[in-house]
C-alpha cells in the first residue's frame, strides 16, 4: 500500500464544545479530547502578483471562515501590516466586492462576490453532485475534505470542507501540492496512462532544474501510481506536511475533460488506524452519488 505524506494550509476558529462531544461520539472517539493541528497556510507560489493574490485570498479566506472578519484578523493572515491590509479592503469596498460595517468595524463580502463565475459553473457543480459528496465525506468522517484538479506540475485543491475533529489537518482552498509527491498528486496520475506520466515526471524533472519543482524518479513514481491504480485510491503519510495525512480516490466523471479527485485529510497516526474505514467510507459515499451510468 502507499505511504508517503500530504498535507496543508490553515483554518482558524474552532468547533464548539457540543460539537466536539457529539463528533467525538459519532467517531467513536478515533482521536483525544485535545486540540490538536497539523498545517499551515502556505505562501503565495512564486510568479504570482502579490496585489493579486491577497485580494483573492482575502475572498478565499471568507469563503473558509463563512463569517465578517476585521483588519486585524486579516491582516494577520495576511502577513501584512495594517495599513497595507486596510488600503487593499477599501479597495474591494469600493469595487462593491465587500461590505464594512462601520459599527463593528468588520468587513463582509457581498452579492457581487456571490455572483461572479456563476457562468462558467459546469453541470457537475451545478447539480451540486461534488459538493454534496464532500458534505457526506466529511459529516461520516470529521475530517477535512479537498476537491482537486491537475494544475501544469501540482495538485490544486479547488474546494475545501475544514475538519470539525478538535485534531485536525489545517486545509486551504487553492494551496498546491506536487503532483509526483502527495496523496492528491498520485490520485491525479493514477488516471492517466504510463506513457503520460512519463512525460509528467519529464517536466517535473525539468522545472526542478529551474527550482520551480522537486525532482522525482520517473521508475518510482510509476510504481507508486501502479499501485494506486490496483488499489483505487492513494495514501500518504507525512510526505508534504510532517504529521498529517492523505487518503485520496479519483471521482468516476471530469469536469470539461479534466480529472477530479476527492481527499480526506487528517492526522497520520489517527488516519493510519482508520485506513480500512475510510477506504470503505469514501467507496461507499462516491458510489452513491456517481453511480454507474
Amino acid at each position: 500500500m502507499l505511504e508517503a505524506t500530504e498535507a496543508a494550509g490553515k483554518e482558524p476558529g474552532e468547533t464548539s464544545t457540543c460539537l466536539r462531544v457529539n463528533i467525538a461520539a459519532m467517531r467513536k472517539k478515533w482521536v483525544a479530547e485535545e486540540k490538536r493541528v497539523v498545517g499551515t497556510r502556505p505562501d503565495l507560489p512564486e510568479g504570482v502578483v502579490k496585489s493579486a493574490g491577497r485580494v483573492l485570498q482575502i475572498l478565499e479566506y471568507f469563503d473558509e471562515i463563512q463569517r465578517p472578519a476585521n483588519v486585524v484578523e486579516i491582516s494577520e493572515m495576511l502577513k501584512l501590516p495594517q495599513s497595507s491590509t486596510s488600503a487593499l479592503l477599501r479597495s474591494l469596498v469600493a469595487m462593491g466586492y465587500l461590505y464594512f460595517d462601520r459599527l463593528a468595524r468588520t468587513y463582509l463580502p457581498s452579492c457581487r462576490v456571490a455572483l461572479l463565475g456563476n457562468w462558467v459553473n459546469s453541470p457537475m457543480f451545478m447539480g451540486g453532485v461534488a459538493l454534496r459528496c464532500m458534505e457526506e465525506l466529511q459529516q461520516k468522517t470529521g475530517d477535512a475534505v479537498v476537491l482537486a484538479i491537475r494544475n501544469g506540475v501540482w495538485a490544486q485543491y479547488i474546494h475545501v470542507l475544514q475538519a470539525t475533529s478538535m485534531a485536525r489537518l489545517q486545509v486551504t482552498r487553492g494551496a498546491l501540492r506536487p503532483l509526483g509527491a502527495s496523496g492528491t498528486g498520485y490520485a491525479l496520475l493514477s488516471t492517466l496512462p504510463d506513457a503520460e506520466v512519463r512525460k509528467v515526471a519529464h517536466r517535473i524533472n525539468a522545472e526542478a532544474r529551474t527550482g520551480a519543482a522537486t525532482a522525482v524518479s520517473t521508475e518510482e513514481l510509476l510504481q507508486v501510481i501502479a499501485e494506486a491504480r490496483r488499489a483505487g485510491y492513494a495514501f500518504t503519510t507525512d510526505l508534504v506536511t510532517p504529521g498529517g495525512a492523505v487518503l485520496a480516490m479519483p471521482l468516476p466523471v471530469t469536469d470539461s475533460g479534466q480529472a477530479l479527485v476527492v481527499g480526506i485529510g487528517g492526522i497520520s497516526e489517527v488516519q493510519k488506524r482508520r485506513r480500512a474505514e475510510l477506504v470503505a467510507v469514501m467507496r461507499e459515499t462516491i458510489a452513491a452519488h456517481f453511480p454507474p451510468a
